[in-house]
C-alpha cells in the first residue's frame, strides 16, 4: 500500500518522507485545487527528500481547458521540473466536451518521458468513465489519481473498483479525494486500490498576524497548510495493517 502526499513546501515534503510517504506531489496554491509551483521549489524539494518527487503541471486554477498559449506554458513548465530531476509529472487536459483531450495529452506525455506520468483528477469531470480509462491508457499515462467522480473517494467506491477491474495491469489505479485514516480501509478493501493519495494537511495560523487589542482579524489566507510526520506516521500504519489484512486474505 503506497501513499502519495500532496505538498505546499519543502518543511511539509519533508514530514510526508519521514513519516514513511513513498511519494509527493509538490504544488502550489492549494486553496485552487493546486497548481505548478516554481522551480525554486521544485529543486529544494528534490534535494530535500529521496523518495519520488512528480510535480504537478497545471498553469492555473479553473477548468481543464487549455488555450495554445497555456500548453506552450506547459511544456516549458515541463521542461523546467525535469531538469531539476524529478521522477514524474502529473496533468490533465480535457476538451470542451468534458472527454480526455487525447492529441495533447499524448504529445505532453512524449516530452515528459522518460519520467513518469499521472493524469490528475481531471478525469473525475469525464462523464463516461470508462471510455476515459481507455482515452487515458491510449495515450501512454501510467497512473490514473481518482475519487471515482466529483465528490469523493467514500462516494466513488463502485467506480473506482470499476476502473481498477478494467485498467488491470495496463495503469495503476490510484484512490483520491477525501482520503483519510478513518476510511481508508475501506476505500482500499472495497476497491482493490493499492496506491492512496491525500493532502493530510492541517492549517497552521500565525499568531502575529491574529489581531490586535481591538479585536480585528487579518483576512484567513494568512493561515497556512502544513504535512506534520506524525499524521504521515499514523496513516502508513493504517495503510501497513491494510496490507497485511490483504495478504492474509486466501486469493479468490
Amino acid at each position: 500500500m503506497n501513499l502519495e502526499v500532496c505538498v505546499d513546501s519543502v518543511e511539509s515534503a519533508v514530514a510526508a518522507a519521514k513519516g514513511g510517504a513513498e511519494r509527493v506531489e509538490v504544488c502550489s496554491a492549494l486553496s485552487e485545487g493546486g497548481i505548478t509551483p516554481s522551480t525554486g521549489l521544485i529543486g529544494a524539494v528534490r534535494q530535500a527528500v529521496r523518495i519520488q518527487v512528480f510535480v504537478i503541471i497545471r498553469p492555473r486554477g479553473g477548468d481543464f481547458v487549455y488555450s495554445e498559449a497555456e500548453l506552450q506554458v506547459m511544456r516549458r513548465d515541463i521542461s523546467a521540473a525535469k531538469a531539476q530531476g524529478v521522477d514524474g509529472v502529473v496533468l490533465g487536459l480535457l476538451r470542451k466536451d468534458d472527454t480526455v483531450d487525447r492529441q495533447r495529452t499524448r504529445e505532453l506525455v512524449e516530452i515528459i518521458r522518460p519520467m513518469r506520468v499521472t493524469f490528475h483528477r481531471a478525469f473525475d469531470v469525464c462523464k463516461d468513465p470508462a471510455s476515459a480509462l481507455e482515452d487515458v491508457i491510449a495515450c501512454g499515462v501510467d497512473r490514473l489519481l481518482t475519487a471515482g467522480g466529483p465528490a469523493d473517494a467514500m462516494k466513488g467506491l463502485h467506480t473506482i473498483a470499476n476502473l481498477q477491474h478494467q485498467g488491470g495491469d495496463r495503469i495503476r489505479i490510484m484512490a483520491g479525494g477525501g482520503v483519510r485514516i478513518g476510511n481508508v480501509r475501506t476505500i482500499a478493501l472495497r476497491t482493490g486500490v493499492r496506491e492512496v493519495h491525500s493532502s493530510l494537511r492541517a492549517t497552521e495560523k500565525n499568531a502575529a498576524y491574529d489581531g490586535g487589542a481591538d479585536g480585528d482579524k487579518l483576512p484567513g489566507e494568512f493561515a497556512r497548510f502544513v504535512v506534520r510526520e506524525s499524521d504521515i506516521r499514523a496513516f502508513k500504519s493504517a495503510l501497513q495493517s491494510i496490507a497485511l489484512e490483504i495478504g492474509a486474505r486466501p486469493p479468490v
